[in-house]
């Protein structure tokens, strides 16, 4: 509609400028006026009648010139800007157009070289055969060891030179050989490349990726545009840790000029271990950076191993890896920015963890979409940021915020990997090693964690205690997992220990909590957005958990927390290694420097999805993947688990605590307990993803004491019917099984609730089974449901209203309640047109519990 309005206002300007000079009265803008002219026009481009009226009156040079004339001025001038811009976006477009047409001309010509050799290899091969048939026909030993010998003369082995890292010569000639081998493989065919699925390449796509087909390691290329200059580029590929979330550190030991313009440097890296179930890995290699005749930069780099001269043995803790010739090839596109080739190839010794994880280190897609991808992604994000198309998120530059997020990501690999030259050290367990206690009292830790750590620890002191966990997955979808936990926190977090992780950015924490105990009451989740990455892999945001209450010494004490949070691989079309949900307190002010000690989970595929699998068109509504009975409605996922999902998946659990030194045993206790709870919760939740056959709904499911499903819905059918005269349910149903089927497809929100101290609405009741209408209502699973209460989903009006027909239903054994609001587990707001709740009786007429059913409900 905006380009159609400034259309017809470019026209209409173009028609009172004709009219104008039909008229005679065309004027010709000396240099004076038209600069007094685009003064305006930079401070307004549609000035109104009255300021056009005013710039004749304020400027003398203009008197001669009616307003009319003016206005279409002003016109035009908006015309030729937008005229303007929209070539200048042609011509960014075309250029971008004309270097991917480039680069898949260069692809092609390489893909050609190599069916090339394909063909000779297979006529050389189909050659072998043929002779080694005639050898074995033919009884002359001569004649096969002469073949062998022509053999060995026709491919005789390369005899490479002695190369020592421990001369400016010897470096240079593995830097140059370096460089032969990377170059041979971003450009040629010294690996063979197959393409990864779903990376369709265009002006706006990240570019073309492939991954290694039988080579030694595993190795990932890309190719791709970005709107950077190639020294631009280059600093920001060298800055690993800014983009290479598994970088732990990066020194430049050494640097050395060479005689052709280019520098060798020897680097020395460390990488965290994604889990706690494997080491971590480091690398010494040589980079080498230097410029081609063409005007390409070059960034290559390859590990410096015993036998040229490179040190021996990791530090405790690491085992060794070694990176093969990668690197990345910058060439200036025409009109400004940069194509680039990037290499990675490593051999991580995936000998050395446990063999479910050797998937990790051994797939040439899991490097991709570490690292290769990832820079790729970065890349564009800062070209985005550079020219000014990324918002910023509460007044923060982009910058600042993805330093938010590498603190959470980093602070996060700390905790999983607890480094021992970081001061960790392990405590013993209590008997059981499925939680593993980590204490670090180092000032460094603090200092670097708390802002006010000097004054939190100066008397008592105290340090910082991490309890982390890791375990493994079946059928597990991680995206659905994880974005179950970010929108239902209050699920599996405590609001004690919540309430104990904020109380430590301030100077008196409270005292240590239990699990999951009745002193905190946690209310709605507010998530306030903060910054995204432009694919919407990555996003940063603020969790406000309002009307926290907490009761120390008999005190009632109620203060809203606040969580930084980073979310990640939570799309199920996302192509990032791995999915995960940290977070850290802070304080409401919210500083640029405010002090981050993160927690939270990782969940990694240890087989890559399928790209092009119809997981995307699930929901979050995890009961849905429940089957009823044998008649399984289309809900299940039973048929696209295997192809959209891998089966395996290993889930990485840690939580950090500050702590005071004489409360050390209580809060290791505490954690302990708490990431035990966390898990259980988790494993709840995974049983109502993971997809199983035949599974009997409610059977598994109901609370201890409840009966099953099907005569569960029988005692609501039977109560419903006596109390009312009316079927709840349609008629013709002659089994159970069918008469579950229809209460859980009934188009009304059904549901069930008791508490301890049964029918009392003062005593919190908890729901305990609802039909899916129900759970679409409460936005909540069969598993969660059963920590919703009735108080928390009713409005005041809606509690004040059952409370004064309670005695009415307990009479009679059901009231009809008019139309209301209540809120679902997300807190959002649920209207419905009338409500009948009523008392549902066992076979011996004693009450069970409290049914509801809410009519023609709908989302505000």
């Amino acid at each position: 509609m905006a380009m159609v309005a400034s259309g017809r206002e470019a026209e209409k300007g173009q028609q009172e400028a004709a009219a104008a000079m039909d008229a005679g009265k065309y004027v010709r803008y000396t240099p004076e006026q038209v600069e007094a002219l685009e003064r305006v026009y930079t401070e307004c481009p549609k000035p109104s009648s009255l300021r056009r009226q005013q710039l004749v009156r304020e400027c003398p040079i203009l008197s001669n010139i009616e307003p009319k004339q003016i206005k279409v001025w002003f016109q035009n001038r908006r015309c030729r800007e937008k005229q303007r811009k929209e070539a200048f976006r042609l011509q960014t477009v075309n250029r971008k157009l004309n270097a991917m047409n480039k680069l898949l001309m260069e692809e092609n010509d390489r893909l050609q070289k190599q069916v090339s050799e394909l063909v000779y290899e297979n006529g050389f091969m189909r050659q072998q055969l043929h002779n080694a048939s005639v050898a074995t026909t033919d009884t002359s030993c001569e004649s096969v060891v002469t073949s062998g010998q022509h053999q060995r003369q026709q491919n005789p082995t390369p005899q490479h030179p002695q190369k020592d890292a421990n001369n400016p010569a010897g470096l240079l000639a593995i830097a140059e050989e370096t460089l032969a081998e990377f170059l041979s493989k971003a450009t040629g065919t010294a690996v063979d490349w197959v393409q990864m699925v779903g990376m369709k390449p265009g002006p706006d796509s990240i570019g073309i990726v492939a991954v290694s087909h039988n080579c030694s390691g595993v190795a990932a290329r890309a190719c791709g545009l970005v709107s950077l200059e190639p020294t631009k580029v280059a600093e920001i590929l060298k800055d690993r840790p800014a983009w290479y979330r598994d970088c732990r550190c990066i020194d430049v030991l050494t640097v050395i000029p060479t005689s052709n313009g280019g520098n060798i440097e020897l680097i020395y890296m460390q990488t965290y271990a994604p889990t706690t179930l494997a080491a971590a890995r480091d690398f010494w290699t040589l980079r080498y950076t230097r410029g081609l005749e063409d005007g390409s930069l070059v960034i290559c780099e390859r590990s410096l191993t015993a036998a040229t001269g490179g040190p021996t043995g990791p530090p405790p803790n690491f085992i060794r890896a070694e990176m093969l010739s990668g690197g990345y090839l910058i060439r200036p596109c025409e009109g400004g920015g940069s194509m680039i080739h990037i290499v990675d190839h490593v051999d991580l010794d995936a000998w050395s963890v446990p063999e479910v994880l050797r998937p990790l280190y051994e797939s040439p897609k899991f490097l991709a979409q570490k690292m290769t991808i990832a820079a790729l992604h970065h890349l564009r994000q800062i070209a985005q940021e550079t020219s000014g198309e990324v918002p910023y998120g509460g007044g923060r530059q982009p910058a600042v915020l993805r330093t938010f997020s590498q603190r959470l990501s980093r602070g996060f690999n700390d905790a999983v990997n607890g480094f021992a030259d970081d001061g960790w050290l392990l405590l013993g367990s209590d008997g059981v090693e499925d939680v593993t206690i980590a204490i670090n009292s180092s000032s460094n830790k603090l200092i670097g964690s708390h802002v006010n750590s000097s004054a939190l620890f100066s008397s008592v002191g105290g340090g910082v205690l991490c309890a982390k966990a890791s375990m493994l997955l079946q059928n597990v979808p991680p995206a659905i997992l994880v974005r179950f936990l970010r929108e239902h926190r209050s699920e599996w977090a405590d609001c004690g220990v919540d309430a104990y992780s904020a109380a430590s950015l301030r100077t008196s924490p409270y005292a240590v909590p239990g699990v999951r105990t009745s002193s905190g009451l946690l209310g709605n989740q507010v998530i306030l957005p903060l910054a995204h990455t432009l694919e919407h892999e990555e996003f940063l945001e603020v969790i406000k958990l309002e009307g926290h209450v907490f009761n120390q010494d008999d005190v009632i004490l109620s203060r809203d927390v606040y969580l930084l949070q980073l979310c990640s691989g939570v799309d199920e079309d996302a192509i990032g290694a791995c999915t995960q949900l940290v977070f850290a307190p802070i304080d409401e002010s919210f500083a640029d420097d405010v002090p981050l000690l993160p927690s939270g989970f990782r969940v990694i595929p240890l087989d890559p999805k399928t790209v092009d699998s119809p997981a995307a068109s699930r929901t979050l509504d995890l009961a849905s993947t429940l089957e009823i009975g044998s008649g399984a409605a289309p809900r299940s996922v039973n048929e696209t688990a295997s192809t959209s999902y891998n089966l395996r998946s290993v889930l990485t659990i840690a939580f950090q605590f500050t702590y005071e030194n004489h409360l050390q045993e209580n809060v290791a206790a505490m954690a302990r307990q708490y990431v035990r709870s966390v898990v259980a919760s988790v494993q709840r939740v995974a049983m109502a993803i993971a997809p199983r056959p035949n599974c009997q709904i409610g059977v598994e499911h109901l609370p201890q004491g409840f009966p099953e499903a099907d005569t569960l819905a029988r005692w609501i059918s039977q109560s419903y019917r006596a109390h009312t005269g009316l079927e709840i349910l349609r008629e013709g149903s002659q089994t159970s099984d069918s008469l579950l089927k229809l209460l859980w497809h009934h188009s009304d929100a059904i549901m069930c609730c008791s508490s301890k101290a049964r029918f009392c609405i003062f005593g919190s009741p908890v729901f305990t089974f609802s039909n899916q209408a129900g759970l679409d209502m409460l936005e909540t699973t069969l598993i969660a449901l059963q920590d919703i209460t009735l108080e928390k989903t009713l409005d005041d009006g809606g509690r004040k209203l059952l409370c004064s027909e309670f005695p009415k239903i307990m009479q009679q054994g059901f009231s009809y309640l008019p139309a209301g609001i209540c809120l679902s587990s997300m807190g959002r707001p649920v209207s419905y047109e009338q409500a009948v709740a009523w008392k549902v009786l066992n076979d011996d007429d004693s009450p069970h519990c409290l049914a509801f059913m809410f009519l023609n409900w709908s989302f505000v």
